[in-house]
């Protein structure tokens, strides 16, 4: 399902990434080996990891069982996009459901313009007084207003409903 996922970010397979490493390291008990840890992943477009590199951890036991993990993940399928996969992603090893699945509603939607400091300066190039505009945004087309195409819920009250579903499916909080 995930590699199926061709909308713009490839949040799905990033998602299943992390799911997959967190089911691969174990059951979390409470105490000093739970914590969490959070790597930067580049996947290069056949599926295969091309690089991991670990930016923190809060535990060294949850460092050691997410290395372990990624080091026997099974063969992943090629990225959605084609393109080298470059993401940032936080495990955590905890002992109570701390992950949601991602919202997929607005993905279809053009990014927003990026936002640009105009008081950083590199201490290189000549100081100069930037005019602040207001980002102008690329006109939303009709195709892209209901450009939804997973089942996710439109309001709050919609995902409180999934929720409180899942919660008597699953019998959470018992």
């Amino acid at each position: 399902m995930a590699s199926t996922y061709k909308l713009k970010n490839s949040k799905r397979y990033r998602n299943n990434w992390g799911q997959l490493v967190r089911s691969m390291m174990g059951t979390a008990v409470e105490g000093p080996g739970q914590g969490m840890v959070r790597f930067r992943i580049e996947i290069a477009p056949d599926g295969k990891l091309a690089n991991v590199k670990e930016l923190w951890s809060t535990s060294e036991n949850a460092s050691k069982l997410a290395w372990q993990a990624i080091k026997s993940l099974p063969p992943l399928p090629p990225t959605p996009t084609g393109q080298p996969l470059i993401f940032e992603r936080t495990i955590s090893f905890q002992p109570y459901e701390t992950g949601w699945p991602p919202s997929y509603t607005l993905d279809c939607l053009p990014d927003p313009p990026a936002f640009k400091n105009p008081f950083a300066w590199d201490g290189k190039s000549p100081q100069e007084q930037v005019k602040h505009q207001a980002p102008k945004r690329a006109p939303v087309d009709a195709a892209q207003e209901k450009c939804v195409t997973d089942s996710t819920a439109d309001t709050i009250e919609q995902e409180e409903g999934e929720m409180k579903r899942q919660t008597e499916i699953y019998l959470w909080g018992r």
